[in-house]
Parts: C-alpha cells; structure tokens; sequence
C-alpha cells in the first residue's frame, strides 16, 4: 500500500524549507538598528583617512602647514590610537587585555617618534639627524606590535604545533629577507654610509618590518576566533603601517621623502584604524556573538554553563554556521604556506642569478635555512597526517561499530525525503534490509494517518534555530516489513506497522533520523490507561472515566438541540441489595463472581452509546445519554421503564457455583438540568437511590429537589448537634414509671432533649434521627448514660432512691467507643448503688451478634446492672432476644399500646404477652401510655407498670425531686372488662375519670386541664 502522492510532496517540501547551507537561522534587526552607530563611526573615519589623503596630494596649500600636518597630525593619530587602545585594555570582561596594552605601547611609541621628527623639522627648522630619537622611537614600534600578535594568535596545543608556529613564521620572515635581500639590503649592508650607525639603522627598519610582516601573516592564518573583528582591524591596521615603512625605507623613496607627502596618509590610516579596532567588535557584533554562542552553547554536551560565551572557536574564514558549505579559504592559503614562502626565497636567488651577479651568502644562508625549516615542517605534517589518518580510521571503525551494532535504527534522508542510509539494525527492527530500504521515499513509509503531524513537526523544526533547538522528536507508525505480519507482534500492533520513536537532527541539508521500535511500550501505556480508568474485576468504565464522560455528555452537546438532550440525559445508580450477606455467607470470591455477572446484564441491558459503570463495591451506575425527544413525561417514564427494567434484570438469581444467590437492586434516577455538572448530577442520582433504599429497597426512585433540601437540612442540623454537645445545651429529663397497682414510682426513664441556642426545641423524633445517622452518636449515647449515672447518684444521695433507665441500643453496647469497663467505671465514680441503674436495650438489628451481645449483657448483670427489653412483642428479634438473653424486665411495644383501647386484636395480643411475662415473673411496663382508658385495661390484663401522659411527662430534676418527695400518682379506676361496640373497635365505658393532662399526684393535676400532647412533642420545661 503507498502513500498518495501528495504526501510525498508535502514532506519532500517540508525538507526543502531549511536555509542554505551555512547559513545561521538568526533573527532580522529589529526596526531600531542597532548597527547603525557603528556605520556612522565608519564613515567619520574613513571621512578623516580621506580628508589627510587629499590634503597630502594637494601638499596642504603651503609647505610650512605639510610639515605640521606631516609630523604633528601623524602623532596626533598615533596618540589616539594609543589613548584607545589603553582605555579599552581597562575596560572590564576584555579578552586578550596584554595584547592591546601592547599595541597602545607601540602606538605611543610611533606619536614620540612623529613627535621629535616635528620637533626637528617644524620647531627647530633643520633638518632630522640620523640616527636621532626618533629613530629610537620608531624601532620600539615594531617589537611590542610583534608581542601583541602572538598574544593574539590562537596558542598550539602540543609541542608540535609550537614549532610548526615557529617554522612558519621563519618560512615567512625567511623568504623576505631573501628577497630584500637581493633586491635592496645587500647594498644597504655595504658600509658606504657616513657611519656604522646610519648603516645598521638602514637595516633595522626592513628586518623589523619583515618581522611585523611575518607575524602578520601567521596571525592570520592562527588568530583568534575571539573579537575577530577588532582583531582583523587590529591587523589592518599594522599591515598598512607596514606597507608604508617598507615604501619608505625602499630606494625609491627614502632619499626623496617630505613631511606632509601622500605616504603619511598610510600611516595616519594605519593608526586611525588601530584607534578604532577595540571597540569595532563592542559595538557592531558582541550583541551577536554573545546570544549566538550562548544558544550554541546550550545544547554541546559537557559544557559548563558558566563558561564564557565565546570560548568555542569558530570555523575559520568567519563562518560561524552549523553546516559550511565549502572549505574556507583562509585554510587553503595556511596549508599553501610553506610553499609560497619557498617560491619567494627562490625567486630572490633567481634574481641575483639573472642579474649576473654571484650569489650573496647571506641569501644562500637564509634560503638553506628555509628549504630546512620547510623539509622539517613537512616532516611534522607528514607525521601529524599519519597519526591523524590512524584516530580517523580508528574512530571510524568505532562509530561503524556503534551504528552496526545499535538497536537504533538510523537513517539518513536527503532533501528530497530519500533515504540515502538505512544501518543494518533495520532488518531487526523492520523486518526489510536495510539495502531494500535506501532509495525509498520516506513518505511511504511513514502511516498516512501520521504523515501529516510528521510533515507539521519537520517543518517547524526546520525553520527553528539550530542553535536553539538542535533536536526534535516525532512518533509516529512505520511500515514493518512488506507490510504483512511476519512477526506476532507486528499482527498485534495492527496490520504491519510499528509504533517507532525518531530523534530528528540536521544533516547537510537533510535529515538525521534515530529510530527506535516503541510498539511494547506504546502497548503498555494504552493497557495502564485502560486499568486506570476501568475496574479490574468486571472491565467496566470506573468512576473516573464515568463521571468524566458524564461531563462530556452534559458539555459536549451542538447548540441547537442542546437543552432538550441535556435535559434527556438521565444518570442511573444502582445499588445491590443484600450483597453484604453474600460476602458473609458464602464468601468474597462468590460476591466477585456476582459482581462481574451483574455488570455483564448492566452493559447488555444499555444501548450502544451509553455507559455502564462500577462505581466501587456493590454500586453500579448507568449513563443513558439524551435524545431531542421534545416531551419530558415521556421521556421520564421512558427512563423509569428501562431502569425498573434494569431493576428485574439485575434481580433474577444469579447461578454461582451450582446454586442460585438472589440479591434486589435499588435504583436511584436523576435527570441533566442546565447548569449542573457531573458530580451534581451523580449526587442527585445517588440521593434517589437512598431514598430508594429507604423506602424498602427493591424500588426505583426518581429524583426531586426535596431529596436535596433534606440532606442539607440534616446536615445543618447535624453540624448543630454537634456544637450543641459541646456547648452544653443538652438538658437530661426524666419520666416516672409508675406502678399500676398502687401508684407509686418505681423508676424513672432518662431523655435527652435540645434546646437550641436560638431558642428553638428540637423534639426527640427530630434530632435522635440525626444522632443515629451521625458520627456524634456514640458521643450522644455517652453523655446520657454519664449525666443520668450522675444524676442518679446525687438523688440517691439525698435519699430518693429510685433506679434510672438509660436506653442504649444493642449496637451501642458492642461499639468500641463504650468498651466494658466503662459501665462499672461510672457506677464506682459517682458512688450509685447497685440495682440502681437499668438499661433499656433498644434496637437488637438482624446482624447484631448474639453471642457477643449476649457475654456483654452478662457482664453488666453480673455488676448489678438490670437489663430491660425495649419493644416487647414488636418482632421475631424480640422474642428472640428474650430467649437467649439476660432480661430483668420487659416493655411492651409503642404501637401494642396505642391500640389496646380500640382493637379487639391487639387486646388479645397484649394480653398474651403480658401473661408470658407472668409466667417467667418478669415485670412488665407499658410505654406511651397516654389515657386513662389505657391504664384501666393494662392493669386489667396484668401489666405491673406504666410510662406515659396519663401519669406524668418528662420532668426536670426540681419537678422529678418533687414529684418523688410526695411518693405517688393516683392512677384511675374502672371496670374489670372492656365492653366493645362492634366487635373490632371499641371504648371503655363506665367509672372511669377523665384525667387530662398526665393525671394527679396527690389530688392535684399535672396538666391543668390542659390538652393531651403526643410523647414526640413535649416541651422542654425552665431550669
């Protein structure tokens, strides 16, 4: 299968978009041109070279102002080469500072010069002797000039590099003083001068200037990749000073010389240019330079990032790119040196030749010392080749090594996305060899899904800086082999192709790719993303994945149809019922096994585009994602349908291990609105399916604001429960149990009620909902028993001794937060005497253990304690509990009570269980006993004590204390029988005194008349 052709253009063109070679990808000058002071500098300077070059020609008007002109104005110039060659030697971050301390030195050596020259011919109109001062002046020019440029030459690093320095700076100075020679110093060197002097000074000036001249040349081709331009105006400079000494001293001019002539302008653009030299490099291209190392720098493996800037030396010729294209040719005229230094000493043996003149000694002496120092400079080359052609090949041998022996595969594409190399690691890697790979056009081989992120990556990574950005990276899928599957692997990665990871660099105008096969690890990051965001048992979307794809249907929807099918969208949560048990009875690996066969029914009972999910646990959670269906009943009771449906389904046995396990699912609905996020709308969801749950469970429920205002209203009310238990707002009540057959108080029962720092009373049926659905449960529970233990004891201690029920629940007792000890620990603490304390056992669950609750109730027996039985007759569990466990008295249920008086059938019912309660000689007391027609009847069936409003609600301590004092209450009297009207319902009829309002105790009502109150609504009394 190829790619169309148009991808092959498209990455053969991304390849084409880089810069010539050579060429750096910099950034243009900003609109400010910062280069433009440096232009404005170089041409006032080259405005005053050509202002002294014209005056020169024209002889300045007058000879008196060329002598001026000619002496003064040359150590002007030399002055201020000097001056700027010693300010900017003092400047701080200066390389090579000895060097231009030395050109200022020598510069100051030529204005004394041009000084005293002045002072002979213009002060004191004579003419120059010779030799003079001056003379002395000029010769210290040239040796702090020769210092400086081998301050500024770049220094060998071996032995050998610093005699080949030598040798060609002597192959140079060599092969001009042959020719001088033969040209003009041997008639020089001849004494026919008025003095030695005047001849050694005749010489001094030429063999001091082909010194200057040789390190001139030596300095160019060795110098300094540092402030290259002031080091090439540095250069400039001296070689046109140079020029003009040689001019001077040559035979054609030196007898005809005059202050002011057209030769001073030489030297006083020599010395401008010297002036000028330090600073040309600050101005015009250290900005450059230094970001341009700096991002170079950045990416050389090994280097410091604290090292200088441009300690990197460049390419010579200047060419400061990644890729020259040619070879520089500063270079070629380095290795033609010795060479041309040869042709310039023959050519001064030549001339003598030809001349007829026998050959000068001294040009045989120097000649012979050149063709020496060439035969040794060979020689070392030759030797420096060798072991360079040895390192070459070995690290050859070592680079093909790595390459043939590398996992990597590597390959290089030219411009017009061929590959011109593939190494043989590409026979492993892409089941093709590498020589079958050469020559084929990348395109083809890179997946066509791919190619246009691949093509998108070259480009920008071409037309970036290599300097900033040396590498890239591209993955994408390459074709493995001739695009069969010929590996399990390749089959499995899908149809041929390997995911691959390249390394992309620049190469001579193409590209570098370092390859490797990443299908493995491609694979593993798509199976930890698949676990990460998928439950490890059933494989279905978790909550993560589910709430993220919730968000992306309530988000992702087109604005024209967007608010229907938002509002369309409905969330499920689901919840097994009964799955608790399954664990307990026939194990976790069973409950797994359920689980994963509930999720298969979930995901077949959804459409394709929706979602089932495992929350965690028993939970499950279905998205059914909207439709632009226009009529939201329908919908409603569309999705109703499908999630009671679901409920059936998930409701069915399930077969686990041979035998059928039932469990029912409670479903909670929820409806997207606008403006609610995902988890909102799964709040909502789940909320409906606790009100599901609570509602018998087996349900589905649909959602309604209500649901949401309840469990912030309970949470408020929590949050108060909590501070109020700090605060102290609780009051401990107590309401007298009072014997029916005489009326006395045989205990009191202890109650807790609140009393809101707003004033507001809390009945018990409102805050004890909250506390047993709260953290602050144990809290509460703890209290009471401790404040009624307390209480009681200070009664006792006052002498009304009456035993106090605390009422706790069976799971309370078995809670770590009241561990055994703390019981006994409170009776020792406030001193109550035993028998004094009777708990009311309360709410015995299914899943209570009877064993344990059993041993806890007979430790507390055996301190004394007395265990009273809550909800006598109310279930299967009180019965049970009555069997096995240690109870002292028994309670009639609340709802047997309320309908002795009109039910037929609960008159016999309670009068059964009252005679079981005879039977076994428990004492029994009836709960909630409001009227007295109540009253009557249960003293008639046998029951020993009552608790209600007919006697007495709850009291405060002061009321309880007198209340207690006067010792009882007087209980109303009737008929033996009841006589129903009707048979089912009816009332007692006869004798009986209407006692309104609790009763008396001792003649005088508790209630003032007042109308009866239900038990769930009394007031708190003052304290």
């Amino acid at each position: 299968m190829s790619s169309p052709p148009t991808s092959t253009t498209l990455l053969d063109g991304a390849l084409r978009t880089q810069a010539p070679e050579g060429t750096p990808l910099t950034r243009r000058p900003s609109s400010g041109r910062p280069g433009a002071p440096c232009v404005l500098h170089q041409l006032l300077l080259a405005l005053l070279c050509a202002g002294y070059a014209i005056g020169s020609a024209l002889g300045w008007g007058s000879s008196e102002l060329a002598l001026i002109m000619g002496d003064f104005g040359l150590s002007a110039a030399a002055g201020a080469a000097a001056v700027s060659c010693f300010l900017y030697a003092r400047t701080r971050h200066v390389r090579f500072r000895p060097a231009w301390l030395l050109f200022g030195l020598s510069s100051a050596m030529a204005a004394l010069g041009n000084l005293v020259w002045g002072w002979y011919e213009v002060v004191l109109d004579r003419p120059v002797p010779s030799p003079s001062y001056a003379d002395l002046f000029f010769l210290c020019f040239a040796p702090p000039a020769i210092v400086g440029l081998l301050v500024l030459a770049a220094r060998p690093v071996t032995k050998a590099g610093w005699v080949c320095l030598a040798l060609d700076a002597w192959l140079i100075a060599g092969s001009l003083i042959t020719l001088s020679w033969s040209l003009a110093l041997a008639q020089a060197a001849r004494f026919d001068g008025p003095s030695v002097a005047h001849a050694a000074l005749t010489l001094a000036y030429p063999l001091l200037d082909i010194a200057l001249v040789s390190m001139v040349l030596v300095l160019h081709f060795r110098r300094s990749s540092v402030n290259r331009t002031a080091v090439n105006t540095a250069v400039g400079a001296l070689a046109l000073t140079v020029m003009c000494d040689a001019l001077f001293t040559s035979p054609l001019l030196h007898h005809t010389y005059r202050s002011g002539q057209l030769l001073d302008a030489g030297w006083f653009a020599g010395s401008l240019l010297l002036a000028y030299a330090p600073w040309a490099a600050v101005r015009r291209h250290a900005p450059v330079d230094d970001g341009h190392a700096r991002a170079a720098h950045e990416h050389l493996p090994g280097h410091r990032p604290g090292g200088h800037p441009q300690s990197k030396p460049s390419a010579p010729g200047g060419d400061d790119g990644r890729y020259p294209a040619t070879r520089p040719i500063t270079g070629s005229l380095a290795a033609l040196t010795p060479y041309l230094a040869a042709a310039v000493c023959t050519l001064g043996i030549l001339y003598n030749v030809l001349n007829g003149r026998s050959v000068d000694r001294v040009v045989l002496l120097t000649g012979g010392t050149v063709v020496l120092a060439l035969v040794i400079r060979q020689g070392i080359m030759l030797l420096d080749n060798i072991a360079l052609t040895q390192e070459l090949a070995q690290k050859e041998n070592h680079f093909r090594s790595l390459v043939q022996g590398s996992s990597d595969v590597i390959m290089i594409a030219a411009p017009s996305g061929v590959l011109r190399y593939v190494s043989p690691a590409a026979a492993g890697v892409y089941g093709r060899p590498a020589e079958d790979l050469v020559g084929t056009e990348l395109a083809h081989l890179i997946h066509p899904e791919d190619l246009g992120c691949v093509v998108h990556e070259v480009r920008r990574f071409l037309a970036a800086s290599p300097q900033e950005e040396p590498t890239t990276r591209i993955e994408c899928r390459f074709r493995s082999g001739d695009g069969g599957t010929s590996r399990p692997s390749e089959a499995e990665s899908g149809g041929g192709w390997l995911n691959v990871e390249s390394t992309v660099s620049r190469h001579h105008g193409g590209l570098i790719f370092n390859s490797r096969d990443v299908t493995e690890r491609v694979r593993l990051q798509a199976q930890l993303q698949h676990n990460a965001e998928h439950d490890p048992l059933t494989d279905l979307p978790n909550r993560a994945l589910f709430t993220r794809r919730v968000q992306q249907a309530l988000s992702g929807r087109r604005s024209s149809d967007r608010g229907t099918a938002l509002r369309n969208t409905a969330v499920l949560f689901i919840d097994l019922d009964g799955f608790k048990a399954v664990n307990d009875t026939i194990g976790h690996q069973a409950g797994d096994e359920l689980l994963v066969q509930a999720a298969r029914r979930l995901q077949e009972a959804v459409r394709q585009g929706d979602t089932a999910s495992r929350l965690g646990g028993d939970e499950f959670a279905a998205l059914i994602v909207g439709d632009t269906t226009r009529d939201r009943s329908a919908r409603e009771r569309h999705i109703v349908e499908l999630a009671d449906r679901l409920r059936i389904t998930l409701s069915q046995p399930y077969l686990i291990d041979g035998n059928e396990v039932r469990v029912a699912a409670s479903i909670g609905v929820a409806f997207a609105e606008p403006g609610l996020g995902a988890g909102e709308l799964l709040r909502n969801a789940d909320l409906a399916m606790y009100r599901a749950k609570a509602g018998g469970k087996g349900r589905v429920e649909l959602y309604k604001p209500q649901m949401q205002q309840d469990v912030v209203r309970k949470a408020e009310l929590a949050t108060r429960l909590r501070a109020a238990l700090h605060d102290g707002e609780f009051a401990l009540l107590h309401q007298p149990v009072v014997r029916l057959e005489d009326g006395r108080v045989s205990s009191v029962t202890a109650h807790a009620r609140w009393r809101s720092s707003q004033g507001v009373l809390f009945t018990p049926a409102e805050f004890l909902r909250v506390a047993e659905d709260g953290d602050r449960t144990a809290e509460l529970s703890r209290w009471t028993l401790e404040r009624a233990v307390e209480q009681a004891a200070d009664r006792s201690a006052g002498g009304l001794n009456v035993p106090v029920l605390v009422r706790l629940s069976a799971r309370r007792l078995l809670d770590r937060s009241l561990p055994p000890g703390s019981v006994e620990a409170l009776l020792t603490r406030y001193g109550l005497p035993s028998g004094s304390l009777v708990v009311e056992l309360s709410d015995i669950e299914p899943d209570v253990p009877p064993d344990e609750l059993e041993r806890r109730l007979s430790a507390l027996h055996r301190l004394g304690v007395r265990i009273a039985l809550d909800g006598f007759g109310g279930g299967r569990v009180a019965m049970t509990a009555l069997r096995r466990l240690p109870v002292d008295v028994l309670k009639l249920d609340r709802a047997l009570v309320e309908g002795v008086v009109e039910s037929t059938r609960l008159h016999k019912i309670t009068s059964g269980l009252l005679r079981i309660a005879g039977d076994l000689g428990l004492p029994s007391v009836a709960e909630g006993v409001d009227l007295p027609e109540q009253v009557v009847a249960l003293r008639a069936m046998g029951c020993t004590h009552g608790q209600g409003m007919a006697f007495s609600g709850p009291l405060d301590e002061y009321r309880l204390r007198r209340a207690l004092g006067r010792g009882q209450f007087t209980v109303p009297h009737g008929p033996a029988e009841p006589a129903f009207a009707g048979g089912a319902t009816g009332v007692y009829t006869g004798g009986v005194p209407a006692v309104l309002g609790g009763g008396t105790l001792g003649g005088t009502p508790l209630g003032g008349g007042a109308t009866l109150r239900s038990h769930n609504e009394t007031p708190v009394p003052p304290t």
